[in-house]
């Protein structure tokens, strides 16, 4: 279901924004019952940057409930199907509309870059710390970026610039100078394509298809066992859940959202509050995050999964000493049906998406393949999207 959709301008600087991102004129939802109607009191910074660029923005998009499912089926507002009954998203639907140039989204656990490798869009992901989150809804603050969708490495390309830039408000960016160099062109030499991942026929063609647009490049690839960066999903849910359940405790039916009517006490406002308005997803991984922050679990289970992120950080560090880039899956297969999207299938779904989610690395997604660069290569990384879209 897609909600908030206006035309776009004549001069085709329209934007869309995923209900992750806050807006004072437009309702931010999350896609959860929660924060129905909620009317944010102040725009985001990539609003504000947005206008400043000369973009206008079309609307709001509908998202899974806090951004973290597969492919949006989870939103309180309803999934979109297309017309053969898969699940598509909000953000790719309207891009299909052609009446706007981009999507603006909060990349959480990869739901983006799944419906972009799905559907045949570009997206990226930039480098942790080039686009300011302040004004998003937190979830998993350490991994997760505001990202952009469009139908062309171009549209991405232009609207990752006006978006990209220091911000004061947001203690984790990066100096301008980093995310200036972030986005200058590069040239790719050679690239990695990682192995061990389990996909589908159609997902394995457009892995195929893109090596050869490579070399028909004269970019040099070379085939490498990525099996540790499955070691990725594991760990990422434990810090996206632990995360999630520290940033939803702010919803307890008082300060704003949703309040239920049946309590005497004020526990009891608290857990109708949230038993009423939380989806059942979003219930599961407060309560995993709960355990795996308890003193049983913390030194075991928690530190451990930080531990592992730093192993696939310099995992990474090793393979980008040798090539420019890793090209992997986004996702297992290019078309996902209801068995595809069943309960906490999230979790297991991004063992593609992860790497890049938990090492805060750059990824863009173009003809169905993931492309993932070391840290500031968001502009070679599109450099390569372009030679995607050039071998399609």
């Amino acid at each position: 279901m897609k909600i908030y959709l206006a035309k776009a301008d004549a001069a085709g600087k329209s934007v869309a924004l995923d209900d992750m991102i806050l807006t004072k004129a437009l309702p931010t939802t999350a896609g959860s019952k929660m924060l129905d109607g909620y009317m944010s009191l102040f725009d985001a910074t990539v609003v504000e940057k947005l206008e400043q660029a000369g973009y206008s923005v079309a609307g709001k998009l509908n998202v899974g409930e806090f951004g973290f499912d597969v492919t949006g089926e989870t939103s309180y507002f309803g999934a979109v199907k297309n017309a053969d009954g898969a699940y598509v998203s909000a953000s790719a639907a309207a891009l299909d509309e052609g009446e706007i140039a981009a999507v603006v989204t909060l990349d959480v656990n990869g739901a983006p870059r799944r419906s972009a490798a799905q559907s045949g869009k570009v997206f990226i992901k930039p480098t942790y710390g080039t686009v300011s989150r302040y004004g998003t809804v937190p979830v998993a603050c350490s991994g997760e970026t505001v990202g952009v969708m469009a139908n062309t490495s171009d549209s991405v390309k232009a609207v990752l610039t006006a978006i990209a830039g220091y911000d004061c408000k947001d203690g984790t960016m990066h100096p301008q100078s980093k995310i200036d160099a972030s986005l200058r062109d590069a040239k790719p030499q050679k690239i990695a394509f990682l192995t061990g991942f389990d996909t589908d026929e159609a997902v394995s063609a457009k892995l195929s298809a893109f090596k050869t647009a490579c070399e028909s490049a004269g970019v040099e690839t070379a085939q490498v066992d990525g099996s540790i960066f499955k070691l990725a999903s594991s760990a990422w849910n434990i810090l996206m859940c632990a995360e999630l359940c520290n940033n939803v405790s702010r919803y307890d039916g008082i300060k704003y959202g949703y309040r239920s009517k049946e309590y005497t006490t004020i526990d009891e406002l608290y857990t109708n509050s949230r038993t009423e308005a939380f989806g059942d997803e979003l219930k599961a991984a407060i309560l995993y995050g709960s355990d795996v922050l308890s003193t049983k679990n913390y030194m075991p289970v928690y530190d451990k999964a930080l531990r592992v992120r730093r192993v696939l950080v310099e995992a990474f560090g090793e393979l980008f000493a040798q090539y420019d880039a890793v090209v992997m899956p986004a996702c297992s297969r290019l078309v996902y049906g209801d068995a595809d999207v069943a309960p906490y299938a999230c979790y297991e779904e991004n063992v593609y998406t992860a790497p890049a989610s938990i090492s805060g690395l750059p990824a863009v997604v173009c003809a169905g393949v993931q492309i993932v660069g070391k840290a500031f290569t968001d502009g070679m990384l599109l450099e390569l999207a372009k030679i995607a879209e050039e071998g399609k």
